[in-house]
């Protein structure tokens, strides 16, 4: 009996889960080495050779690559960087325009064919790049504002009831030291993993009712499947990217503190 059953377990439907983002080495004996952190060095080369071709040799009337690459900085610098950095904008951009440039590249991943994997889907890459603006928003605002007064302006805004001061100080203290910077990481991560798991499953839909498991009342599940993930595959291209926006332009205001105090 249990044999009999053996081929029809074997065709059930196993909805895919976090063994997708489980990943084997790619050397033996370095772990650390496999396909997310092959595709998040791959990143960082496709960033460095695309600012190279866009700006290395600037031309006065701008085509291909440097028309590529002026209309991102200009994105940059006018929706990003300006609204929140003001006169330091210029500044800043090489920062923030590498930021864009490279979140968007590897959230991008997730949706190339043969890769398919995005690499903020894994919390530690998201992690490093937060803990990086942390580490640069500590240092400037002690710069800036010295230890004391950077500590004194964020626990104490001006304007507010003196009594108030007791609930809002502690507030301020968590959210600007620790909790902000740990949803930054946080924000990026959980939309890159819940897009990926959610596309997998369509598409383990429209295979499994299509091609394994292909019966009257299953066909129509695995047609649908198919167009959603279609559907949420394009839908993910702007999650991607608006991500990778988000992000930038969470450092850009992260920084603006730093430098500025509120009054």
């Amino acid at each position: 009996m249990s044999a009999a059953l053996t081929p029809l377990a074997s065709e059930e439907f196993q909805a895919p889960g976090l063994g997708l983002f489980d990943w084997p080495p790619l050397v033996e004996g370095q772990a650390w080495f496999n396909k997310p952190a092959l595709l998040a060095l791959i990143g960082v080369v496709v960033v460095v050779i695309f600012a190279y071709s866009a700006f290395s040799r600037p031309k006065l009337v701008p085509k291909g690559m440097q028309n590529i690459g002026e209309i991102a900085y200009e994105f940059v610098r006018e929706q990003i960087a300006k609204p929140n950095l003001g006169k330091d904008s210029d500044r800043w951009m090489p920062l923030l325009v590498s930021m864009f440039l490279y979140v968007l590249v590897v959230n991008l991943f997730g949706s190339l064919i043969f890769v398919q994997f995005p690499v903020m889907s894994r919390i530690g890459y998201a992690a490093i790049l937060s803990i990086g603006v942390w580490v640069l928003v500590m240092y400037l605002g002690i710069k800036h504002q010295g230890p004391i007064g950077f500590f004194k302006n964020v626990m104490f805004p001006p304007g507010l009831p003196t009594w108030i001061y007791f609930l809002v100080a502690p507030i301020e203290l968590i959210s600007t030291f620790f909790l902000r910077h740990i949803t930054h990481a946080v924000r990026l991560f959980a939309t890159m993993m819940a897009g990926h798991l959610i596309i997998a499953l369509f598409s383990e839909v429209g295979w499994h009712f299509l091609f394994v498991q292909l019966t009257p009342l299953g066909a129509p599940i695995g047609v649908l499947g198919f167009i959603m993930t279609i559907l949420l595959t394009a839908f993910e291209l702007f999650i991607q990217a608006l991500q990778a926006y988000v992000f930038a332009l969470l450092a850009a205001m992260f920084i603006n503190d730093a430098l500025h105090p509120a009054h």
